[in-house]
Formats: structure tokens, sequence, C-alpha cells
């Protein structure tokens, strides 16, 4: 998906919608959009809801989901386990909200295919982390934040700038 498409369509929306949420109430910000936007892109060039790569469906083998990549916990510490078990008030009334069951299996199902829900689980993630956002334009600040989070098995760090520069840009709304 073209970068600019995917903020209008998915990060601004689902960043409004958790603010407008009494039960959610994260506060949107341009600091979130840009890391969401860029960390989708890192993850998966705003393109892909699978792992690339990996083989026939099975659930503790499929690998990532969404354009986040998250992973399950049956692999070990990963994002979403993070984000059920730190954020789980948030991250139930978003799952109620969007009448999807709260379970791992579930979850770790629909983010491939809920991309409002996949887009929730990106902001909880980093809103879970004590440290404050980095300011929008410090790429080495949303870097060390992203690996801080996500713990990438292969950060590939030398696309970190083309990607954070194009999520500034979709911000801006310039191409």
């Amino acid at each position: 998906m073209k970068p600019d498409l995917f903020y209008q369509s998915i990060v601004k929306p689902t960043l409004a919608l958790m603010a407008a949420m009494p039960e959610v109430n994260i506060p949107a910000s341009d600091k979130a959009a840009v890391l969401v936007m860029a960390i989708a892109g890192q993850e998966s060039a705003w393109a892909n809801r699978r792992q690339i790569g990996i083989g026939q469906y099975h659930p503790q083998t499929v690998g990532a989901r969404g354009y986040w990549q998250f992973e399950s916990t049956w692999g070990g510490p990963v994002a979403l386990n993070d984000v059920m078990q730190k954020t789980s008030r948030q991250l139930t009334a978003m799952c109620q909200f969007l009448e999807i069951p709260g379970d791992e299996l579930t979850l770790y199902e629909a983010i491939a295919w809920n991309d409002t829900l996949a887009c929730a689980c990106a902001r909880l993630l980093l809103w879970q982390d004590p440290a404050a956002l980095p300011a929008v334009g410090d790429k080495d600040a949303g870097w060390a934040y992203y690996q801080r989070n996500w713990r990438p098995g292969a950060p590939h760090p030398d696309a970190w700038p083309a990607n954070y520069e194009t999520a500034q840009k979709a911000l801006k709304g310039t191409p």
C-alpha cells in the first residue's frame, strides 16, 4: 500500500479512535503517528500482512502477522505478549469495540486482517514504554524506540532513515 494512503486510511483513523474512546484514552500525536508509520514500513514495507518466506500455515510456525509483523508468544517473549500483558485494559476495550475475542490465538490471526486492531496494538506497544516518544524528526531516537519495543530479529538499520522520512512525508501529505 502506498504510505500516504496507509496513513490516511489506517493510522490516522485508528489513533483518533483510540483517543476518543474513554476506555483507551491514548492521545493521538504526530510523534506516535510517525513512529507507527515508520515501524510498519520497517517491518513490512506497508505491503505484507503475513511474514514473507514462511511455509504452510500452522499457528506456531506461520511467522509474524499484520503490517507491524507481530509474532505469537509461542516463540518466546515478543511484542504481542507485551501488548497483552502491559496494556490489557486498553486492548480489551479495542477488541470489544471491534467485536474480536481477546484470546491470543484469535488476536494473532485477526492482526493480519484487521488493520485497526493491528495499528492499535502497535500504538499500545509504544504507549507501554515509560520513555517519552521521540520528537518528530529525531530518527535516531525513533530507531532506539523501535528496537527497544519490537526487538527485531533482523533489524535492517540501513532501511530505517528512508522509512522514517517516508512516514514524515505521509503525515505532511507530501509524496
